[in-house]
């Protein structure tokens, strides 16, 4: 038998002996040395996923809305499973290059390259950091609406909107609503290069606009490295560019104490992590092999949710063409393994030459935005500049799609879900569905597989509608809240409709407290507390 290092990483989680470290919020055990000390996958194979091969006895679902992005949660089902693709807003771009900064350098540029799009509830605006000038400063734009945006006249450089003076490849702007300390509320994240050694160099600020002093600069990095934040294991993770002459890929640090640990003395000495595999598609009119450009992450619910931008060949057909790279998804459940089942571009560059997007979309740090019953992602892209330059004249547009829309469990004729065993803490079931000319039903099953009364299919008031969150309910039953700690499962039976989710929440308000991305209007702080509170104030 061929001892492969997927093999070996589906070994390293199955064993009893291995399972000695962190246990996660959904009941995943990881290995003790973590993260992983040797690639988990062979080169151009996709990375494999030891939290499916060997789900928990009991999957605690406190954390989140429960999405329906794989089978972790599914023990059976005669639903089918759909995946979703991101819907671009008509009015795109909604920021372009219009000032002095952004037209310095070799082309014009205003746009995301990562740096930050976030919702921040302290002022109620959304807040934008963005690439002004080909690789040249760092600005800053706030909106009320998120699509007509403003660029404050500040103090940095007097009369403008720049926050920080380049020169700059890419950045990552975090709104770090977890930190104690008001003056590290946002952190910077800046990649340049300093005696031909391109490093991370990284800043605090109180309000996303005064930067102080660099209180560190990483180990060596490639340019296009970016920075996440992972809050179910409270870790930062140093998402770092590896290939030059090679394809690019990336290799994972991980650190708890920002300024305690990202100083690897060698790129190598981060472990190679994840990239572009056999599964991803190349152009038919290049047939080059795709690579991993970048990996940007943020927490959702209850899963993470990365951005893989992903290149998909160079060889300037016709003379000047941008770069094709467009952005894929991915989730993951312990932060590290990603499961990529769907390989068609979630938002696609565009194939019509002078288009906003017509090369290089990328995503943006923060992922994406919680706004009403919808997900906003905010990405760049670029028109190019003439035959010389394929990647100039960037911009910034909006894709959405529905809140928890990444997949959804189908039926048109009546169909079951029977859930893996499960506990809870609380109180009421949600869900998000759409079947308004169809119906949902819940029941809950014991241990013993029998259903526990009254919580049937028959007692249970059918769900009738188009909705990202409403109640379930059974006639005879308040609520869950005697089966609060138990081992169960839940059966769902679904006609003519899509379910997208369920959780159960302590609150009849329907909150789920998982995580909201990069937040949005209603939200108060990293995760979901007010559910139909925060309705008033969306979009």
């Amino acid at each position: 038998m061929k001892i492969t290092p997927a093999f070996l990483a589906l070994l390293l989680f199955a064993s009893p002996s291995a399972r000695a470290g962190e246990t996660l919020y959904n009941g995943i055990t990881l290995p003790d040395a973590w993260p992983p000390h040797e690639p988990v996958a062979k080169a151009g194979e996709p990375m494999p996923l030891p939290y499916l091969a060997h789900p928990p006895a009991v999957i605690p679902i406190d954390v989140g809305r429960q999405l329906f992005t794989d089978d972790f949660l599914i023990e059976q089902t005669t639903m089918k499973r759909e995946h979703h693709l991101a819907t671009a807003y008509e009015g795109n771009p909604v920021f372009k290059a219009e000032t002095d900064a952004e037209r310095r350098g070799k082309s014009p540029m205003a746009m995301p390259f990562s740096d930050g799009v976030w919702f921040d509830p302290q002022d109620q605006l959304f807040k934008m950091w963005y690439l002004a000038g080909y690789s040249s400063h760092t600005a800053y734009a706030t909106s009320r609406d998120g699509v007509k945006w403003e660029r404050p006249q500040l103090d940095v450089r007097a009369g403008t909107n720049v926050v920080e003076n380049g020169p700059r490849d890419s950045s990552t702007v975090w709104l770090d609503l977890e930190e104690r300390d008001p003056q590290r509320r946002f952190k910077m994240f800046r990649i340049h290069s300093e005696n031909k050694v391109w490093a991370i160099s990284v800043y605090f600020s109180a309000d996303g606009i005064h930067w102080g002093e660099r209180v560190l600069r990483t180990g060596p990095t490639g340019d296009r490295t970016t920075v996440f934040w992972n809050p179910f294991r409270k870790v930062w993770v140093y998402s770092i560019r590896h290939g030059w002459s090679g394809p690019r890929a990336r290799r994972y640090w991980e650190v708890k104490d920002i300024l305690a640990g990202p100083q690897w003395g060698a790129l190598t000495d981060a472990v190679m992590w994840t990239g572009s595999d056999r599964l991803d598609p190349p152009r038919e009119d290049l047939q080059e092999t795709p690579q991993l450009y970048n990996l940007d992450a943020v927490a959702y619910e209850s899963v993470m949710v990365g951005l893989f931008t992903v290149w998909r060949g160079d060889k300037n057909i016709p003379p000047g063409r941008p770069k094709p790279n467009s952005i894929f998804l991915g989730t993951s459940r312990d932060g590290y393994h990603w499961d990529r089942p769907d390989r068609r571009p979630f938002i696609p560059v565009s194939e019509k030459e002078g288009d906003w997007n017509w090369g290089n979309v990328q995503s943006v740090g923060g992922g994406f935005l919680v706004n009403g019953d919808r997900l906003w992602f905010y990405h760049s892209g670029r028109a190019g500049s003439g035959p010389t330059n394929r990647d100039g004249n960037g911009g910034t547009g909006i894709s959405f799609l529905r809140r928890d829309g990444f997949a959804s469990m189908d039926a048109k004729e009546e169909a079951t879900l029977t859930m893996r065993t499960v506990k809870f803490s609380g109180r009421h079931l949600f869900v998000n569905v759409d079947a308004p000319a169809g119906e949902l039903r819940a029941e809950v099953l014991g241990a013993d597989g029998k259903v526990i009364a009254p919580f049937t299919k028959e007692n249970c008031a059918p769900v009738t509608a188009d909705t990202t969150r409403t109640a379930v309910k059974w006639r005879g039953a308040d609520d869950l809240s005697k089966l609060a700690g138990q081992p169960v499962k839940f059966r769902f039976t679904l006609r003519n409709g899509a379910l997208y989710s369920f959780w159960v929440s302590p609150d009849a308000s329907g909150a789920s407290h998982g995580y909201v991305a990069a937040g949005g209007p209603g939200f108060t702080g990293p995760t979901d507390t007010t559910g139909s509170g925060a309705d008033a104030k969306q979009k």
